[in-house]
């Protein structure tokens, strides 16, 4: 899979969700406080509107581990922003994508499907 180019690093606001195009697919970019990059689908699986980076970003408990987290701007419901998983309904996720800096840019690429690793790669 090819890495592409998406932003700067420093074009994203802190804890904010922001909406890209790779490809011909939509995705929400979000930088945290400690400049974490995280990228997922921007398709709400709740509602089917594509509106992920309108949510707000959080963090929640999940068996005792803080983990930074999108609330759907729609229905509220709130995802794993590592995993894309859904913390109120395990039925429902967000796809998630590969991230990694490369000289201050933002680089994404789409997941492997069946890949071993249990986390996307996190920029950092």
């Amino acid at each position: 899979m090819t890495w592409h180019a998406v932003s700067p690093l420093d074009a994203l606001p802190r804890d904010r969700a922001v909406a890209a195009l790779l490809d011909d697919h939509q995705i929400a970019l979000v930088r945290l406080a400690d400049d974490q990059v995280f990228a997922v689908d921007h398709l709400d699986p709740f509602s089917g509107a594509h509106v992920m980076a309108r949510g707000i970003v959080g963090s929640a408990t999940v068996d005792g581990v803080e983990v930074p987290t999108l609330s759907s701007p729609m229905f509220k419901q709130a995802f794993d922003l590592r995993t894309g998983r859904c913390l109120a309904d395990d039925s429902k996720c967000l796809a998630i994508w590969d991230v990694r800096l490369r000289d201050g840019m933002i680089e994404v690429r789409s997941r492997v499907p069946g890949a071993a690793e249990d986390r996307p790669e996190v920029a950092s």
